[in-house]
C-alpha cells in the first residue's frame, strides 16, 4: 500500500507541475498565494455541504468531493513550491486516523461536524498561509474520499483543467456552463460511466475525448 501511495503521489505532483507550467512556464518563481486559493475554495465546499439555516439544503456529496479535489490542486502546488518531499507526504498519510479510514463507507455524514472541520482547516490555512496535508486528508475521509479516490478524481479534474486551458479559459473564451450544467457535473458523469462500464481506454484519454465531444455540441 505504501508503494502504491508513493506512486500515486508522485504522478499527481508531476501532473500538477505540468498544468501549472501550461498556465505559466515560470510558475515556481511567481510565488502565487496558493493558501488564498485554498481558503476561498473552502467557502464553495461549504455551499455544497449546506450551511444555510434559513432554507432546506441537502448535501451534494459529488460536488463537495470535486471542491475538495480543487483544493488538492492548490495544495499540491503549495507542496511543490515549498519543496516538500514525497516521503514527508507519505508520513502525513500514515498519520491519518485508521478508524476513520475503516468506517469511511459505513458512516452517515454529519454536516455540522464536516462544516466545523472545514472551518478549522480554513483557519489554519489563513493563519499559517500554507496547506495542511493531514487536516485535508482527514476532512476528505469524512466525505468518503481516501487517497485512491482522491487520485481518481484528481486525474479527472486535471484533465478538465487542461481541457479548459486548451479552450481559452485564461483568455475568457471558455464556456463553463453546458446545457445548464457546469462542466464539473459533466466530468463526474463521464467518470462514473468509465468505471461502471469498465471501459478499456486510458482514463485521461477517455475523459478528454468525452469532454471534447460534449463541448463541441455547445460551441458549434
Amino acid at each position: 500500500m505504501k508503494n502504491q501511495n508513493v506512486t500515486m503521489i508522485k504522478e499527481m505532483l508531476e501532473l500538477q507541475d505540468s498544468i501549472n507550467s501550461l498556465i505559466n512556464s515560470e510558475w515556481r518563481n511567481a510565488h502565487n498565494p496558493w493558501y488564498r486559493a485554498i481558503w476561498t475554495e473552502c467557502a464553495e465546499l461549504m455551499d455544497h455541504i449546506g450551511w444555510k439555516w434559513w432554507k432546506k439544503q441537502e448535501i451534494d456529496i459529488e460536488q463537495a468531493q470535486i471542491e475538495l479535489i480543487d483544493i488538492w490542486h492548490f495544495g499540491l502546488s503549495d507542496i511543490l513550491q515549498r519543496k516538500i518531499t514525497i516521503d514527508e507526504i507519505s508520513k502525513e498519510l500514515e498519520k491519518v486516523s485508521l478508524d476513520t479510514l475503516i468506517d469511511i463507507h459505513h458512516t452517515t455524514i454529519d454536516k455540522s461536524e464536516v462544516l466545523k472541520k472545514v472551518e478549522d482547516f480554513m483557519a489554519f490555512t489563513v493563519i499559517h498561509k500554507k496547506f495542511d496535508i493531514q487536516s485535508f486528508l482527514n476532512l476528505s475521509l469524512m466525505l468518503s474520499l481516501d487517497i485512491v479516490e482522491i487520485y481518481k478524481l484528481y486525474v479527472a479534474k486535471n484533465v478538465l483543467n487542461s481541457f479548459r486551458q486548451h479552450n481559452g479559459y485564461k483568455s475568457g473564451e471558455y464556456i463553463k456552463i453546458w446545457n445548464k450544467r457546469e462542466d464539473n457535473e459533466h466530468l463526474y458523469e463521464i467518470l462514473n460511466k468509465y468505471y461502471e462500464d469498465k471501459i478499456d481506454i486510458q482514463l485521461s484519454n477517455y475523459l478528454y475525448t468525452q469532454l471534447e465531444q460534449r463541448y463541441k455540441q455547445i460551441v458549434k
